[in-house]
């Protein structure tokens, strides 16, 4: 019986196994995954979870009684330690499985801090169930966090930790928040943000020592600064899980490198989700994506690719984020090259607008905060690219007529 084995049990994954067979693929179904939990969704783990308003249990991409139903095999608490090419073999700890067609879904894994990590102290990243447990057990008032890094888990984290009367100070070594995926313009409403909600947010810092001292974590900065904490959560990134992959012979490049099909440099063997280092066929380069959206719907393209389909993966990157009363979602990717003009729409200081970061006449992405209805028609101006410039920076003009 033709197998598919996929490596990596999260939302890519689930989302990978439930696309074959809603695409009537009848050969075996195997998942093998580390974590002992169902499937699930990472955004609950730093947004509605550590907010108090969703059960980590609401997570889980499938209910249980799913995979069964599905004759879907799946192997929680295992790990798979080699893939053979030549044999077609995955090894696990727990034995040998065989495939015709493998998908990698390992995922990525937080950057980590040795000083953080060997000093003993009271500290975590955020990647898994427990270590969102483990941040919301201290988000109360009177509690002190230190946040090491600005990016989006960092922020969401201490938006969360401000709204349960935790103390907060946020430590990012870049000169703003959020400043490499969105600019200056844009990263300054998030400093402000945070700052207004009781943020101590620290830009320009390097954190130098790190120790234990009472059941606490002393943070020493290069001015000489020192900080106690009751937490102290790292948020610097992620890696991708490429250690399988690069051992087994496959092509990587922060990332398993994969075509706009998600096949590997290897014909039977895919990646997809956060690990994957995707040609993007509208972009004309490589990207690497590590956001819900890309997970749940690679997943799904992998499964169509693997079955046959000649579809390529063109989705662009999205993401969003909630953070206090400012939500925003974002469309696009504005590359290693930057962009030369950056057109609003609205006034930033009301935290209501649209945003487009444009490169020599041509819309590279797009976001908005707090008008989620303008969101169909940013996608549809970054994916077409070329639109009336002088238009979009005339905010009498609809984004819909644009759009059209």
């Amino acid at each position: 019986m033709d197998t598919i084995a996929i490596i990596g049990a999260g939302l890519t994954a689930a989302s990978a196994a439930g696309a074959l067979r809603e695409d009537g693929f009848d050969g075996r179904v195997v998942v093998v995954g580390t974590e002992p939990h169902l499937p699930y969704q990472r955004p609950p783990l730093s947004k509605g979870y550590l907010l108090g308003a969703v059960r980590l249990d609401e997570a889980a991409v499938h209910p249980a009684p799913w995979y069964a139903e599905h004759h879907v095999d799946l192997r929680l608490g295992v790990t798979a330690t080699a893939i053979d090419l030549d044999r077609r073999t995955v090894v696990t700890d727990r034995g040998t499985l065989r495939y015709d067609r493998l998908l990698i879904a390992t995922g990525a894994r937080p950057r980590r801090l040795p000083l953080v990590d060997d000093s003993g102290a009271p500290a975590t990243t955020l990647r898994t169930i427990e270590d969102s447990r483990r941040i919301k057990a201290e988000l109360r008032p009177g509690r002190r966090i230190v946040v090491v890094g600005g990016g989006w888990i960092g922020l969401e984290v201490a938006a969360a930790a401000r709204a349960a009367g935790a103390q907060v100070t946020v430590l990012e070594a870049g000169p703003l928040p959020l400043v490499r995926p969105l600019g200056p313009e844009v990263a300054e409403l998030f400093r402000a943000l945070h700052v207004e909600h009781g943020v101590d947010l620290r830009t320009g810092v390097v954190v130098t020592s790190v120790r234990h001292d009472g059941g606490e974590a002393v943070v020493t900065l290069l001015d000489g600064t020192t900080l106690r904490a009751d937490l102290l959560v790292v948020g610097i990134g992620a890696v991708p899980d490429v250690g399988l992959a690069e051992a087994a012979g496959l092509r990587t490049d922060d990332g398993v490198v994969v075509d706009e099909h998600l096949r590997t440099s290897h014909r039977d063997v895919y990646a997809a989700g956060d690990v994957a280092q995707a040609y993007h066929p509208l972009l004309g380069r490589h990207v690497r994506v590590e956001h819900w959206d890309n997970a749940l719907r690679q997943g799904r393209a992998a499964a169509r690719s693997m079955l046959g389909a000649s579809e390529p993966y063109a989705r662009l990157p999205y993401f969003f984020t909630d953070q206090y009363d400012v939500g925003i979602e974002y469309v696009g990717s504005v590359g290693p090259d930057g962009y030369d003009e950056l057109v609003l729409r609205g006034d930033m200081r009301d935290r209501r607008f649209s945003a487009f970061w444009v490169k020599e006449g041509r819309v590279l992405a797009g976001m908005h905060a707090n008008e989620r209805g303008a969101m169909r028609w940013i996608r549809t101006i970054v994916t077409v690219g070329q639109v009336d410039l002088s238009g979009l920076r005339d905010r009498r003009v609809e984004l819909s007529t644009l759009a059209a």
